[in-house]
Parts: C-alpha cells; structure tokens; sequence
C-alpha cells in the first residue's frame, strides 16, 4: 500500500471514530436535555454544566456559566452570564447569581447557601481565605443564611481550619465592595455599607448598621443595635446599642435613632440613656472608677423592668473576659 492509500485508510478511520463519539455526545446531551427540560430548567447551549451537578426545577442558567460536579443548584435559581458555581457548594431555592461571580472554590470542604439569597456582581463567595496558617488540603466552611443580598464585587472566605465555619445569618445587606474574612459570625438583619471590612474571627450580632468604609479588627466583638460611623477603625468591642466613629474608633454615645427606628419604646431608650450617663458620663462628684459605676450599675438593674439594659450591661461586662479586647475608648463629653 502507498503512503498516499495508507493516510486515506487512517483518515477513514479516524473520522469514523469521532463520527461516533460526536453521536454518542449528542444522545447523552439529548437526553441530559431532555431530562431538564421535563423539569422546567433551561440551560444556554454556550453554558458548562457537568452532568454529575444536581440541577433542581425551573433553574435559568445563561450563557458562559460553569457549574461543576460536586455542585447542587437549587429549585427556582437564577445564574445569569457568566457566573460560576464551583467545587463542593450548595446553592439554595431561589437564588439569584448575577453576571461575574464565583461561588465556592475547588479546594476540601463546603460552601452552603440557603434560600432567597441575591449574589451580586463579580461577587467572591466561598472563596479560600487570606489566612497564612491555613494549612493546604484543609477542610474549610461557609454557611449563608437566607435572604441576604451580597452586592458587587464583594469578597466572603470560607474558614481558615475544619474545626471552624464563617457563618452569616439572614435578611443581611452587604452593600458593595465589602469584605467578610475567615471564620467571622454574622448574625441577622444587618445592614454593611460599602467598602466595611471585617477581618478574621469578628463576631457581629444582630440589626447593627455601618456606614462607609468602616474597619473591624480581628476578634472584635460588635454588639447588637449599634453603629459604626463612616471611616471608623474598630480595634475593640463595640457594646449593644452603642454608636462609635473615628480612628481608632470611640464611643459617642448611644445609637439612639437606631434604637427608635427598631421598636424601642421612649421608656427604654431613656432607661439605656440614664445606665450610659452613669458608667461613661461620670460627675465631678463621682469619681469613681468605671469598675465601681458598672458594678453599682448593675446592683439597681431589676430584670423584670428593663432587660435591655441588663443586657448592655452584659455585652460591657464580656468584653473584659480572658480572650476579649475590651471596649472602644470613650471620654467623659460624651452624650446621649
């Protein structure tokens, strides 16, 4: 046989071999079609989506999207262009991921967001942490709450060590460019305005408020009803229903229009106004030390009467315990 007979004889076979895996391919993208069409979903030819992802119901995925094996999307789901669900993540029912952003990551562990949630554009969610004692090949976690919205170009990392989890709870608004880092716990109907950073193991509990480009420290504790003034640089605990603003950030006072607009009554607004006058406002009479007004504080807190303040009180009071950093500074012309 001549060369020219023998490369005629190859291309015959080898075009009749691809010929055959190019139907094979199309039978189980027919079928896999099929399949999701049954259930409502549709999916953009230009999309990537690898047959071992669970897809739910009604799901939308738009062009240049990637979703892969160890993927679960949930019912109702929302991807639009190029966005990407990647590695070991649990995408909730109704979720919408908008244009650019990337959920989970390829490396061990889990990224799990609940129902509802709005991830905005070129948002990084789940991503591995900044930490350098991570260790490569640690399991690490992300767990998301519902009915968050996270808005562009945020970045939220998954923990730093498996026996730990960055935690976000629900009806949270991160507004853009904000940072969420490895192992924070954030609770609910919090309100971050651009570009808050939170840095590693910060502990955010519920309905607090910043304002631009507010910093967290590591560790810091920021208490429920309080308020990060804009620019602020937190390198101690915030207290319940307190206000603090500057660098480094001290108290000023109590969060008063916060307090107001979250369904606190004028009784016990006053009665917090009054407990704060007494530890922070001292008199030229009473000089005593901010040991002795908090512990006298809390000898004439009845309970039963004003709950809000025993809790201040404690929110204060745990700030100091081995492992805390104390509370932001505050100086005696502060006022309510």
């Amino acid at each position: 046989m001549s060369a020219a007979a023998a490369a005629r004889a190859a291309r015959r076979h080898f075009s009749s071999r691809l010929q055959t895996t190019t139907t094979r391919l199309h039978h189980a993208s027919d079928s896999q079609a099929a399949a999701r069409e049954a259930s409502g979903s549709f999916i953009h030819p230009a999309a990537v989506v690898h047959p071992d992802a669970a897809i739910g119901q009604g799901v939308s995925i738009g062009p240049f999207c990637t979703v892969g094996p160890s993927a679960r999307v949930g019912d109702a789901c929302q991807l639009h262009a190029g966005s990407h669900v990647v590695g070991d993540t649990e995408l909730g029912e109704g979720c919408v991921v908008q244009t650019g952003a990337i959920l989970g990551a390829d490396i061990p562990g889990r990224t799990i967001i609940g129902e509802n949630n709005v991830i905005g554009l070129y948002a990084v969610v789940g991503a591995k942490c900044q930490d350098l004692k991570y260790k490569t090949g640690d399991e690490c976690f992300l767990h998301i709450g519902r009915n968050n919205e996270i808005r562009e170009h945020c970045s939220i990392h998954r923990s730093s060590k498996s026996c730990d989890c960055t935690v976000i709870g629900d009806n949270n608004l991160v507004m853009g460019s904000s940072h969420i880092a490895h192992d924070c716990k954030i609770g609910n109907n919090n309100i971050f305005a651009n570009n808050t950073l939170f840095a590693g193991h910060v502990v955010v509990e519920d309905w607090t408020h910043t304002a631009g480009a507010a910093v967290v420290h590591q560790f810091c504790h920021i208490g429920s009803y309080s308020f990060l003034g804009g620019g602020s640089v937190v390198a101690q605990d915030v207290p319940r229903y307190m206000m603090v603003a500057g660098d480094r950030a001290e108290l000023r006072g109590l969060n008063i229009e916060g307090l107001r607009r979250n369904g606190f009554s004028d009784q016990e607004v006053r009665r917090l106004r009054k407990a704060y006058q007494k530890v922070f406002m001292p008199t030229i009479t009473n000089k005593s030390s901010f040991e002795d007004r908090l512990a006298e504080l809390e000898q004439e807190i009845e309970l039963s009467e004003s709950p809000a303040v025993s809790c201040m009180v404690e929110s204060i009071r745990m700030s100091f315990v081995q492992g805390r950093r104390g509370i932001c500074k505050f100086r005696s012309w502060n006022c309510s």
